[in-house]
């Protein structure tokens, strides 16, 4: 009787000792989410209500994130491109509500409509030619070591000085083949098993968009922005592709790093307003508001960590 005792009293000691750190975390959430929301209306001048539309604890989170890294002008990318990989991330799971608003914010940090529908197209490819790789089950092990060698006869390419040849005019899939084998060296796999009809005009938006240096936004943001969306497909082959021709294009590991945290971070906005079922037209007024004006780095004082600041 004793021993059960003894143990009844342990079992409602160690409830009374969780209820207690459970009352104690929540009050430490609340007192961060008041105190983040109250910086978050002295940084931009209000809270937006998608913000009070979120768990409380999760807040805090959510707000350094777009204070210390997407709005802030001390990271690797500027946040035009962070601006993109959002919007990129958005029109390809589809929201059409956050790609609204990760156009605004493109804008507002310096976005040119071209580049902005640049970034949408990219995201496209991305989904094209992810759902065929995996879809036909290709083989990891030859896709990387095609990859590697396209990179190779890139690098050795630019380091001849000699211009590259003029691309070929495409009218069926033979002639994307020959393209494709001075464009690259070699006919890589994935082309040479695409349905030939439909290859003339996978091929022209592919060579067109990715591999012209023409292009509004550069080589390089063009592959980060690929990346981002291949990691949270997630598609491994494309990850693994972009990842190369981003460093080809000389993004530095940092970049590459950060373009992955943003496309992570983006998903996560994006299935909180969704999921969260945000009003619209209150979610629609409170970026008009928020991208009133272009953006800017605002210091709340000297020696604090940059922050975005509607005009």
């Amino acid at each position: 009787m004793k021993t059960n005792t003894n143990r009844r009293t342990l079992m409602t000691l160690t409830a009374l000792s969780l209820a207690a750190a459970t009352l104690v975390a929540s009050g430490g959430a609340r007192a961060d989410t008041d105190a983040t929301q109250a910086d978050i209306a002295r940084t931009v001048g209000f809270v937006p209500g998608f913000i009070k539309a979120m768990p409380a604890n999760l807040v805090p989170g959510v707000w350094e994130v777009a204070r210390d890294f997407e709005k802030s002008d001390k990271t690797a990318l500027p946040v035009k491109t962070k601006d993109l990989i959002g919007l990129a991330i958005a029109a390809q799971m589809p929201s059409r509500l956050t790609a609204w608003s990760y156009s605004r914010c493109a804008k507002a940090s310096g976005a040119s409509d071209a580049e902005i529908k640049e970034a949408v197209a990219i995201s496209a490819l991305a989904r094209h030619w992810s759902t065929f790789f995996n879809g036909m089950q290709l083989d990891e092990g030859k896709f990387r070591a095609e990859i590697a060698r396209v990179r190779e006869n890139a690098m050795k390419g630019a380091a001849s000085g000699a211009a590259p040849p003029a691309p070929l005019a495409i009218t069926d899939a033979a002639s994307v083949l020959k393209d494709a084998q001075q464009s690259f060296g070699f006919v890589p796999e994935f082309l040479r098993r695409f349905p030939p009809e439909a290859l003339p005009g996978a091929w022209l938006s592919f060579r067109n968009v990715e591999l012209n240096p023409q292009t509004a936004l550069p080589g390089k943001v063009k592959s980060l922005v690929g990346l981002a969306v291949s990691s949270q497909i997630p598609c491994r082959y494309c990850v693994f592709a972009d990842t190369e021709f981003a460093k080809l294009e000389g993004a530095s590991e940092r970049e590459i790093a950060e373009a992955v945290a943003a496309g992570s971070i983006a998903r996560q906005y994006i299935t909180l307003i969704e999921g969260l079922q945000v009003d619209e037209k209150t979610y629609r007024r409170d970026w008009e508001r928020l991208t009133a004006g272009p953006h800017t780095a605002a210091k709340a004082a000297p020696g604090t960590r940059m922050a975005a600041k509607a005009e």
